[in-house]
């Protein structure tokens, strides 16, 4: 992921609108809007720009306050009337910063002022960047989580899953911490996400971070953010995620690989409700935090390797996740999901057979279901058959180093396999919707 946890990637297919009617200015901000991996096109009037905005999708506006044929002002109030959605970015004539902050009045979510530096303009449209694909990607997840099966898309109809759906919809309604528990691969950051989109802050920002990710030197920065000139060499703030998070939730996943020092920093966010950016003083901010680890942090807390205090802030609701050879019975249906995710949709639906599923069921899976559907990725992709078989299954799978494969009446008690021919046909079996539990 890079020296900084990547919560949003970059921005390689963003799409920016640049109007100025100075060339020189619309080639300097195209220049470095490629450099920053978007895609950037650039018109000299508001109205090739109301034009294009009408006719293709545009990530961002950035505009000049000075137009010949309008005024920036004026470009701004009909793309806020028409398409609200698109954020703006202004370019103010050094002197007319009164015009930049009506402009922010109205909507543009922020300026630059010209004549500009090109490290300045290039950390304000990957600062502005990062928040659209935020925003777009809990836009597109909570569309997920409305229409996948399961509870917020979780897969499982097993008695231990039913028992993490009641906790989860419990926990949503309201703002306290929850510590997520459970072995890598058994999907912590999904359980995370589908507590805070089910909850009242469903319309606010989801911050996923993972903290063993984090370059130890760039931890702090990274969680709180610094201001310009903090360090040496840096000539422009950055926000921090705690920041980006403001109103909605800050998720840290693999809070066990969090320093001891900033374990103390983030205790404080908990207690005083107050976030403090490198070079700067403390600010109030309204984040829930929820935190995940596949780490024994008692034995971590005896240890000395993580802070007891904190470990009781964050623990105020503990959600732990079954192990995938924990809930066997709901290997079918994600079998069913994960093909069905994987498969070209302009081909036959593909199916496995009853004998593969078998072997699947039989595996301890110490990846839990990320290790599954990695297996169903690699066998699609390498089957030429519309039904997947033993052999389409990864070594590991095939020759087990231990344990054995269970014989055909041992799955008799497994209500999707019983008395099923072969190959299993998943049209005739569609995936069961869980049963949330009522509070």
């Amino acid at each position: 992921m890079g020296e900084e946890i990547a919560v949003v990637r970059q921005a390689t297919s963003m799409s920016i609108l640049i109007v100025d009617d100075e060339p020189s200015i619309r080639e300097a901000c195209a220049d470095v809007a490629q450099h920053c991996g978007m895609k950037a096109r650039a018109v000299a009037t508001a109205e090739e720009a109301l034009q294009i905005l009408e006719l293709s999708a545009v990530d961002i506006l950035l505009t000049d306050l000075m137009l010949q044929d309008t005024s920036g002002l004026d470009l701004l109030k009909r793309v806020h009337d028409s398409h609200p959605d698109v954020p703006v970015i202004v370019l103010a004539q050094y002197g007319t910063i009164d015009s930049a902050v009506a402009a922010t009045r109205l909507g543009a979510i922020d300026y630059v002022s010209k004549p500009f530096r090109i490290e300045e303009l290039r950390a304000r449209l990957e600062r502005v960047a990062r928040a659209v694909e935020l925003q777009q990607e809990n836009q597109l997840l909570r569309e997920q989580l409305r229409t996948r099966p399961g509870f917020g898309g979780i897969i499982g109809v097993s008695e231990k899953m039913q028992r993490v759906y009641k906790v989860i919809q419990k926990v949503s309604q309201h703002n306290y911490p929850v510590l997520i528990l459970g072995e890598s691969g058994t999907g912590k950051e999904l359980v995370a996400r589908s507590i805070h989109f089910s909850g009242s802050r469903k319309d606010r920002t989801f911050v996923p971070v993972d903290c063993s990710a984090l370059a130890p030197t760039l931890i702090e920065s990274g969680l709180f953010g610094h201001v310009e000139g903090a360090f040496t060499e840096v000539q422009h703030g950055k926000q921090g995620f705690l920041e980006a998070a403001n109103g909605g939730t800050l998720f840290l996943d693999e809070i066990g690989d969090m320093p001891m020092d900033l374990q103390a920093k983030l205790l404080r966010v908990l207690q005083e409700r107050e976030a403090k950016p490198v070079g700067s003083t403390e600010h109030r901010v309204d984040v829930r935090v929820m935190a995940a680890t596949n780490r024994d942090l008692d034995n971590a807390i005896r240890t000395g390797a993580f802070r007891q205090d904190l470990y009781f802030r964050l623990n105020v609701v503990q959600l732990k996740l079954p192990a995938l050879r924990e809930r066997k019975s709901d290997i079918p249906l994600l079998v069913r999901a994960f093909l069905d995710k994987f498969c070209d949709p302009q081909l036959p639906a593909r199916s496995i057979s009853e004998e593969a599923l078998r072997w699947l069921i039989g595996y301890d899976w110490p990846g839990n279901v990320r290790e599954l559907e990695n297996c169903i990725e690699r066998a699609v992709a390498l089957s030429s058959d519309a039904v997947i078989h033993v052999a389409d299954l990864p070594s590991s799978l095939q020759y087990p180093s231990s344990g054995r494969v269970p014989q055909k009446d041992e799955l008799l008690p497994i209500d999707e396999l019983s008395g099923r021919a072969h190959p299993w046909n998943w049209q005739d079996h569609p995936v069961p919707q869980a049963q949330t539990v009522s509070p």
